[in-house]
C-alpha cells in the first residue's frame, strides 16, 4: 500500500473526528434527520427493485410495509 494514501486516510480520520465533536447539539438533530431520510430513500429503492423482480419476496415486503403504514 502506498504510504501517501495511508497518511491521508489517517489524517482524514483525525480531522473528521475533530470536526464532528465540535458540532453543537442543536445542529446534530437536523443533520441526523437528513441522514435518516437518505437511508430511508435507499431502503425504498431496494424494496421497489425487489418488487420489480416479480418474486414472492418483493410482494411480501410491500405487504409488510403497507400493513405497518396502516397501523401508524
Amino acid at each position: 500500500m502506498d504510504i501517501n494514501i495511508l497518511t491521508v486516510f489517517i489524517l482524514a480520520i483525525f480531522v473528521g473526528f475533530e470536526i464532528i465533536t465540535k458540532v453543537p447539539p442543536t445542529l446534530h438533530t437536523p443533520l441526523m434527520s437528513g441522514s435518516n431520510a437518505i437511508s430511508g430513500i435507499a431502503v425504498v429503492g431496494a424494496i421497489i427493485s425487489t418488487k420489480i423482480d416479480g418474486g414472492a419476496l418483493g410482494h411480501t415486503l410491500v405487504l409488510l410495509l403497507w400493513s405497518l403504514r396502516q397501523s401508524m
